[in-house]
């Protein structure tokens, strides 16, 4: 299943670092990223691909949990979802 991770928190070293390589802990696979910096605040958008749809709570739970520790708000949709949420 494919999913959009959204991150965005203070601008600081290592956030790329972080969600990347807990991505690739978890066995997600980044598909497309986008990442800027606007006043001072880091924004990265991803489109990811997680190969056992079942994984999606862990993941989930797994990205929230980093977002605290890097003091980030990173949020995962399933991008079926958020296809759906942004339709006209």
């Amino acid at each position: 299943m494919r999913a959009i991770v959204t991150v965005i928190g203070k601008d600081k070293t290592g956030i790329v670092a972080g969600v990347s390589t807990r991505l690739t802990e978890l066995d997600v696979n980044i598909i497309d990223i986008s990442q800027t910096i606007m006043d001072g605040f880091f924004t990265m958008n991803m489109v990811v691909e997680i190969e056992a749809t079942e994984a999606f709570p862990e993941v989930k739970s797994n990205l929230e949990a980093l977002g605290e520790s890097l003091k980030v708000d990173i949020k995962i949709m399933n991008e079926a979802i958020f296809e759906a949420m942004h339709q006209l």
